[in-house]
Parts: structure tokens; C-alpha cells; sequence
């Protein structure tokens, strides 16, 4: 069986180093909010060319402090709008909702799979505060026209990077784009830690300071509590694993690359839409390869007859989910048809030529019966 992600065979690539660290670890006596976490910050932060990095549990956390900070600064407030893509992954919108904030769902281009950037400003109202752009499945959001918008209304941009760590649009690095930005560290990412993790980016010095205080029970100092905070630390053992993978990240994510040109370039069935590639190749680290066909339930069994794992990411859109009963009546055309048609293809760093060539084979093979 071909996996569609051998997280286990990833980080083997790098199992000396990592079971080194983790003996220094453990024999440290020191396991939250030490050196590891300090050394993985400084680290982040120079790779994004980022003024303040913030080690977070998670990469929900890390976009819930984010508005949760904005709010504390008196910046934004319950019932004020936050647009988002509608076709994102749900922790985008719970990071919004968590805080009484009212997410805007917008419809994405149905060839990038990002927010149309055409159709923001029909959105934007008196209450709007912010535009959460999501670089989904790996690929840029982002355009000058973003930055137009947020000088014409005063928005703040804030950037779900959970996805596209490495990535770069003119030149910067997602998670510099906007004003703030969340990553996720999730095992299955681009860069993978052993468990959760996540992180905060921002060149705004208040913000990041605000976000590590909120982070630790809303305190800067053992036992005073200047805001109502909550628990959300990056542990050392997390952040020990991922100071190691960040050395390994642009090169992990070239093959990524690599395996992409060859799908795009090899895959010929008129029964899958490939995913547009991005003029600049930069733009785009291929966290997930994104095909689109109407027989998804009838390709995704064939495949898996034939050794070979996909995955849809994601099924079912945030607005058509039970949790959000106060969206289910809006009509998004184009995120509906798109969750009903995605299946994602295995690319990894550890992904053989061989096994790429057998995919491709397989979905060329593939004819409507």
C-alpha cells in the first residue's frame, strides 16, 4: 500500500538527531517554557524574517489568541465580522467564533482553491475588522489588492499559514504577509512536530506581547495576572523536534515540488481537473495535491483496490456542518461542488519515484466504465 502520508517515515529521516535531542531533553529536568521553546522561536523567527515568533499548543490556538489579543487591545469586539473563505478547514472559523467574533464566509476560486479576492469587498460592512486569509493546501493567498483593502477600511489581514510554511509571495515568507499570522505543527504538516504544536508570527511588538501573556494564564510574571488568559505553551519536547526539521523544511519541500511537476505534467485523464500551479513556483509548497473529479467515490476505490491511500479534504464544508446551524442555510455554489469533488493524492518528502509513477499509471488507466 502506497500511504498517503508516512509520517513515520519522515521523521526516521531524521532519527538520530531527534532521539539525541530528546535524551538532552528528558535529562534537562525542564519541560515547559525553557530553552527548547526559546531556541525554536529565534529560530522560526529568522527563517520568516519575522519580528516576534510565540510557541502555542496548537495551530487552533494560535489563530484564537491572535483575535482574542486584538480583542484585549480593544481592537476588535464580540459581534464585529471577520471574512473567511468558505471552502477552509472548520478550525479556521472556530478560531473566529471562539471569540464571539461573526464570521463572513466568501466563496474561493474555484481553480486555486484560495478566497477569490474579487469578491471581498461585497463582504466588507461598518463591523468588519478583519480578512483571515488561509494559504490552503500550500499555495499562496495573496495579491496587492489585499493590501489595498486593508488601507481603504482599516483591516487588519491575519494569516492562517497552518498549511504553507515555506511558501513565499514576492519574495516574503507567508506568515509575514499580514499583520499576524498561526501556524500548525500538527505531525502531519510540512513541518511536523510529534504531537500538537503551534506558533504565532507578528511584526506588531503589542500584539506578540499580548499573545504571550494570554498564552500563559495572562500573565507576564509568575503569579500577577494582567488579563484572563489561558494555557497554551509549546512544550520542549515539541519544539526540540521541530528546531531540528526547520533545518530540513525547503528541502523537504522542493520534493514536494518535484512531485507535483510530475503530476501536472503526467496525469492525462479527461476525468480529473488538476490544481492550477502557480506561475511562481515558490508560491506554493504542495502540503496536500488537490485533484478534482466527479466519480471521487468511484476513483478513490479504484485506487484503494490498487495499494493506493487518498484522502478528501474536506467533506463536508464548515457551512453545512452541525456545529454551525446559523450557516446551514447559505447557498456557497462553488465550496459546495468542490467538497463534493476534491480527493487528495499522496506527496510527501519520503514519496519514491516509483511509487509517484505508479500513481500516475493507475489514474491514467482509470476510464469511466
Amino acid at each position: 500500500m502506497i500511504q498517503f502520508l508516512d509520517i513515520k517515515k519522515i521523521n526516521l529521516l531524521h532519527l538520530e538527531e531527534i532521539e539525541r535531542k530528546l535524551v538532552d531533553v528528558f535529562r534537562s529536568g525542564w519541560y515547559v517554557l525553557g530553552s527548547e521553546v526559546e531556541t525554536f522561536e529565534k529560530s522560526l523567527k529568522e527563517y520568516l524574517g519575522s519580528e516576534n515568533v510565540i510557541g502555542v499548543a496548537n495551530g487552533l490556538d494560535a489563530l484564537r489568541l491572535i483575535f482574542k489579543a486584538y480583542i484585549e487591545l480593544g481592537l476588535m469586539k464580540a459581534g464585529d465580522e471577520i471574512i473567511v473563505p468558505a471552502n477552509t478547514y472548520i478550525a479556521s472559523i472556530l478560531a473566529i467564533s471562539d471569540n464571539q467574533l461573526v464570521p463572513v464566509l466568501v466563496e474561493p476560486n474555484a481553480d486555486t482553491f484560495n478566497l477569490d479576492l474579487n469578491l471581498i469587498e461585497d463582504h466588507i460592512t461598518e463591523k468588519t475588522k478583519a480578512i483571515l486569509v488561509v494559504h490552503l493546501y500550500g499555495r499562496v493567498c495573496f495579491e496587492e489588492k489585499i493590501n489595498h483593502l486593508k488601507e481603504k477600511y482599516g483591516l487588519k489581514i491575519i494569516e492562517d499559514n497552518a498549511q504553507a510554511i515555506g511558501a513565499e509571495w514576492n519574495g516574503k515568507k507567508t506568515g509575514t504577509l499580514g499583520d499576524a499570522a498561526g501556524f500548525s505543527f500538527y505531525p502531519g504538516k510540512n513541518l511536523g512536530a510529534l504531537g500538537d504544536g503551534g506558533a504565532v508570527s507578528t511584526n506588531d511588538c503589542e500584539l506578540a506581547k499580548t499573545i504571550r501573556e494570554i498564552a500563559n494564564y495572562g500573565s507576564s510574571k509568575k503569579y500577577v495576572n494582567d488579563c484572563k488568559g489561558v494555557n497554551s505553551r509549546l512544550d520542549e519536547i515539541q519544539a526540540a523536534v521541530l528546531n531540528i526539521k526547520l533545518k530540513y523544511l525547503d528541502g523537504e519541500n522542493e520534493k514536494r515540488r518535484i512531485i507535483a511537476k510530475r503530476y501536472l505534467s503526467e496525469i492525462k485523464n479527461e476525468l480529473i481537473q488538476l490544481p492550477e500551479n502557480p506561475t511562481n513556483e515558490k508560491e506554493h509548497v504542495w502540503h496536500l495535491f488537490v485533484i478534482r473529479t466527479k466519480i471521487r467515490t468511484e476513483l478513490q476505490q479504484y485506487l484503494s483496490e490498487n495499494g493506493i491511500q487518498t484522502l478528501i479534504h474536506y467533506p463536508i464544508p464548515p457551512h453545512k456542518q452541525k456545529a454551525y446551524p446559523e450557516l446551514n442555510k447559505l447557498s456557497l455554489p462553488i465550496t459546495e461542488y468542490i467538497h463534493e469533488e476534491v480527493l487528495s493524492l499522496p506527496i510527501s518528502p519520503v514519496l519514491s519515484e516509483a511509487e509517484v509513477g505508479d500513481i500516475i499509471n493507475f489514474l491514467n488507466q482509470k476510464q469511466n466504465d
